[in-house]
């Protein structure tokens, strides 16, 4: 699904001054090597790779980048997200300032960055690498965690880096190439989240090719919406797909992007939802898409599913400030 988000997760409306950096790994990354030369050592993402808490996030078109839609957001449904999602093309440069303004606010952005224009291949062959380097190097500069999700939907065939116009294995090589001009660079501050579309219920498909292994992935990142010719019960929906990840991988999971199409049903759904990553201890959260594309995924289309996510999310398990996990 094309989409330009956001996608927030925080604890309070009140801002907050940036936390202070603290000693991560080496420089070859998480996993061990020389850390690259650097004013400060790389912000250690080991901590939020999978919190106590659940992330709480949204995507609303302009966040980060603007948090008005993400304060918006937060009144309605009366807790504010520390996880936002927001999309890039390739080409586009590293939105530094808004992942600053989430990061004051105890949010921590997640970049889905869609390679259009170009093919994996070129990728993976070195085309891109001058641009990779300069968005890698900015990303160390800022030393604030992010999540990048690059090129999601892998499995399907409407991306152009999709079933019908890539292999498994150029995808992997892609993958782990961008990983690796990252590293790199030092900028091991990232959390690298492999985003696949779910599975369709009742169906098979065989995800692990297309898995660029654990080296090089922190999350998975699902993506899947609850609509009305699908179940309406999160095991119905999203379960074929969880047991087919669990085969091959025993990574943190979140639910990247989700929402639930307005109507008889969204309630339900809603409920649904947040049952199901309460009661998984794999889930670390969720983002939910508050767009009208295709369908009116916003809150605001349902007064009784909005009212239904604001009493769920009320919970203390959802959201937590970033800044504050060690």
């Amino acid at each position: 699904m094309t989409r330009t988000l956001a996608v927030v997760a925080l604890m309070s409306l009140t801002a907050f001054m940036p936390a202070a950096s603290v000693c991560a790994p080496t420089a070859a990354g998480r996993h061990g090597g020389a850390v690259a030369a650097a004013d400060a050592s790389p912000y250690n993402v080991g901590p939020l790779l999978h919190p106590s808490k659940k992330y709480f996030g949204v995507s609303r078109p302009k966040a980060p980048h603007s948090m008005e839609p993400v304060l918006d957001w937060a009144q309605k449904v009366g807790k504010q997200p520390n996880l936002i999602v927001y999309y890039a093309g390739w080409g586009d440069g590293f939105d530094a300032s808004g992942t600053r303004n989430a990061w004051n606010s105890g949010a921590m952005t997640v970049v889905s960055w869609e390679p259009r224009g170009t093919t994996l291949t070129r990728i993976a062959d070195g085309a891109s690498d001058s641009y990779l380097r300069e968005y890698a190097k900015a990303v160390r500069r800022l030393n604030i965690p992010i999540a990048i999700s690059f090129a999601d939907e892998m499995n399907g065939d409407w991306e152009e880096w999709g079933t019908t116009e890539t292999t498994p294995q150029e995808y992997v090589r892609a993958w782990r190439h961008v990983h690796d001009v990252f590293e790199a660079a030092g900028a091991t501050n990232v959390i690298w989240t492999w985003s696949p579309n779910i599975v369709r219920p009742g169906t098979h498909n065989d995800l692990s090719p297309l898995y660029p292994g654990d080296a090089y992935v922190d999350w998975v990142g699902l993506i899947g919406y609850f609509t009305d010719w699908d179940p309406h019960s999160f095991d119905g929906l999203f379960g074929t797909t969880l047991t087919e990840i669990a085969r091959f991988s025993r990574k943190p999971l979140l639910l990247l992007e989700t929402a639930a199409m307005p109507g008889r049903h969204r309630a339900q759904d809603v409920r649904a939802l947040f049952h199901g990553v309460t009661a998984s201890p794999d889930l670390v959260g969720f983002a939910w898409f508050d767009h009208k594309a295709r369908a009116d995924w916003r809150l605001d289309a349902s007064p009784e599913g909005a009212a239904e996510f604001r009493r769920l999310s009320a919970d203390d398990l959802y959201g937590f400030d970033v800044r504050r996990v060690r």
